[in-house]
């Protein structure tokens, strides 16, 4: 196979254009970027001969068993230095193999491993978060403007001659109604493993709604917390905490990709703990956009932080979410 192969329409420029058996260079960091990378290349026919370029943690250990892979240092979000040092890692992996395709769904390292495969001559694919539901992040404002990187969105309200649509994974799920809930609840709440950023404003509101009866298992991460009932735990790696979400009647989560998707995958409707950059809980309020995008599909619904009420629980208990298609499912390999 060779990269003049036309691998994308000229008009879409979607990637299920791509032909089989394609070698492709996958670039991503963990969490919510790998899932949505995996999700992508779930529904496409790569040669098994393609490459992971991401990180060394227990998630990429995971998915990428069976599955060729290069592992850089990490690189922390707008961490220019790092970004640079990722790339030259990667210069001797594009010197040595050949590739049909690079693509990415960001973050930070995509800003300088990307250019670096379209000058060696790799068709080049930057396609922009679902957590960018506005507009692109930092990386696809950077990536815009380098040569040979086409950049793709998910959500056709902002597409452009620049920002071409593509398919969204959001289309893969509906939802329906089950039967009404009350009463004692089996809750999950899940917020996720980013270091650095604590959440109390989720936990205080779920302590409001909790009802005496309700079996919680708590996951924090760094939002360490000695008052709270039922289990609490720091962090589970991704097939534990799956057993303990289908277990729960409600998953109570942060607006984090990775949490979303992983939920939806489960069949679960969670419910949405938004982070907020003004009470320094991320560094800026894309949470805020993807939250809105999923609730307006009716995926999702969102927790008032100020105001909790109950009723968003129960509500989320009697939902279900099923496959809209027959995409592979990421979590089966994770």
């Amino acid at each position: 196979m060779t990269a003049t192969i036309p691998l994308l329409r000229s008009r879409t420029r979607s990637l299920a254009d791509i032909p089989p058996d394609a070698k492709v260079l996958w670039v991503t960091s963990n969490g919510g970027h790998l899932t949505e990378l995996a999700m992508l290349a779930s529904t496409l026919d790569a040669s098994s001969e393609s490459v992971w370029v991401t990180f060394d943690t227990p998630q990429s250990d995971r998915f990428l068993t069976g599955r060729r892979h290069h592992y850089v240092n990490y690189v922390g979000p707008r961490d220019l230095g790092a970004a640079v040092r990722a790339a030259r890692q990667v210069a001797p992996l594009l010197r040595r193999e050949h590739f049909d395709l690079c693509v990415s769904t960001g973050a930070a390292v995509a800003a300088t491993v990307l250019p670096l495969a379209a000058l060696a001559g790799i068709p080049t694919y930057y396609v922009e978060s679902l957590a960018r539901g506005e507009g692109p992040s930092l990386t696809g404002r950077l990536l815009q403007h380098a040569p040979g990187v086409r950049t793709l969105t998910q959500y056709p309200a902002w597409a452009s001659a620049r920002w071409p649509s593509t398919p969204s994974i959001l289309e893969s799920w509906t939802t329906t109604p089950g039967w009404p809930v009350s009463g004692r609840l089996r809750v999950l709440v899940t917020l996720g493993t980013m270091q650095g950023y604590r959440f109390d404003r989720a936990v205080d509101a779920m302590l409001q709604i909790l009802g005496p009866d309700d079996e919680v298992t708590w996951q924090l991460g760094c939002t360490s917390r000695r008052d709270l009932p039922g289990e609490v735990l720091t962090e589970v790696c991704q097939s534990q905490l799956n057993a303990i979400a289908e277990r729960a009647d409600v998953v109570v989560a942060h607006s984090g990709v990775g949490s979303v998707l992983a939920q939806l995958e489960l069949g679960k409707s969670p419910v949405l703990a938004v982070r907020s950059a003004q009470h320094g809980e991320h560094v800026d309020d894309h949470q805020c956009q993807f939250a809105r995008t999923t609730a307006d599909l009716g995926l999702t619904s969102i927790l008032d932080l100020d105001a909790p009420r109950r009723e968003v629980l129960l509500s989320a208990a009697s939902r279900r979410v099923r496959s809209a298609g027959a995409e592979q499912s990421f979590l089966a390999a994770a």
